[in-house]
């Protein structure tokens, strides 16, 4: 298994077709504090058990604190040396052969300047409302720091002080008028767009996929952990960028330990001396 930036670089120059699949590891050396981990608690509260439906039903509240303060933090942060060489790479080979899935829904890869069909947001985004109510469409786009001002994130307190929000400061959808907007990202237990994934994979499936980076993320979420399975399956190779390359690896090509944002960078274009 080759380390070597050198032949990464030569076979991605070499390759028609790439599939980038990110997790939080992307966004990590912008200051977003990842799911798992250290960064996993939130006011004694497991984050993960706070990103559920039935969470946002007992507590909205409580929920709309959490993505608040994701949000704010998230608004406050600039995109990597890494967003931008992904973005930089979908503008040299345009869709359809090149196509990032991301698990981030930070709004980095955006500012960034990646959009458009060469990336799917495959985890929704921290900046899309909609409401909770499921008979009812509403859903827009909002960068509103805070969403509503009992939302606000006081001055000092950005690790996430917990207070009593009554239901009334939280934010309603305009058009029902009933219900209440949440996150329009998806929470464990909801299933991803079908269109998107339907998308996916019939990009993978018209035509071998040369190579497959694997960027940032632990490789245990479905369906993007068997992304890179598929692409070795069909003959690719296989690159892995992570903070901590211990336990991955048996079906890869490279291995690249260390802060995504440098090493994707320096991987990508290798005869840079700046990062």
């Amino acid at each position: 298994m080759s380390k070597d930036l050198a032949s990464f670089h030569e076979a991605l120059l070499q390759s028609k077709r790439v599939l980038a699949v990110c997790g939080a590891g992307l966004s990590a050396s912008s200051g977003i504090p990842t799911f798992r981990g250290a960064g996993g608690m939130w006011r004694k509260h497991n984050a993960l058990e706070l990103a559920t439906p039935e969470a946002f039903r007992k507590d909205p509240g409580l929920v709309w604190q959490f993505y608040s303060l994701r949000r704010h933090n998230a608004l406050k942060a600039a995109p990597n040396a890494a967003h931008y060489a992904l973005a930089e790479f979908a503008r040299q080979r345009p869709f359809p052969e090149f196509l990032t899935l991301t698990q981030n829904v930070d709004g980095l890869s955006e500012g960034a300047g990646h959009k458009g069909k060469s990336v799917e947001f495959l985890h929704g985004s921290l900046f899309r409302v909609r409401c909770a109510r499921s008979w009812c469409r509403y859903e827009r786009f909002d960068i509103s720091d805070p969403i509503t001002p009992a939302l606000a994130v006081p001055e000092g307190e950005e690790d996430g002080a917990w207070r009593d929000v009554p239901i009334e400061g939280l934010p309603k959808c305009p058009e029902c008028r009933t219900g209440l907007l949440r996150p329009a990202v998806v929470w464990f237990g909801e299933e991803l767009d079908s269109q998107m994934l339907k998308r996916i994979q019939q990009h993978i499936a018209r035509d071998p996929v040369d190579l497959c980076i694997v960027i940032g993320t632990s490789g245990t979420v479905y369906p993007a952990a068997g992304y890179a399975s598929q692409v070795k399956a069909q003959g690719g190779k296989v690159a892995i960028v992570d903070i901590d390359c211990s336990v991955r690896g048996d079906d890869a090509d490279w291995l690249f330990e260390g802060d995504a944002a440098r090493v994707l960078y320096l991987s990508t274009f290798p005869l840079s001396d700046t990062c």
